[in-house]
């Protein structure tokens, strides 16, 4: 792979987190920040935080799109 594939595959990359940013604003500002089966703990000043709930609805979101995209 040349320069120019790396390139492409840079700017690919750079576009896909530029949605996923963009969806996770969009997101926040509907209210979902918190799915049901998110995961909170907090002790003291320490807060650990696991989006369970969120990456399985990006994980089903993620693979219809990409069954849809690779259909042949």
């Amino acid at each position: 792979m040349g320069l120019e594939g790396i390139g492409k595959v840079l700017v690919a990359g750079a576009v896909v987190l530029l949605v996923l940013g963009g969806l996770f604003v969009l997101l926040g500002r509907l209210g979902l920040e918190r799915l049901p089966g998110d995961l909170v703990f907090r002790r003291g000043n320490l807060t650990v935080y696991f989006p369970i709930g969120l990456m399985i609805l990006l994980s089903v979101v993620g693979t219809i799109v990409l069954n849809v995209i690779l259909r042949r």
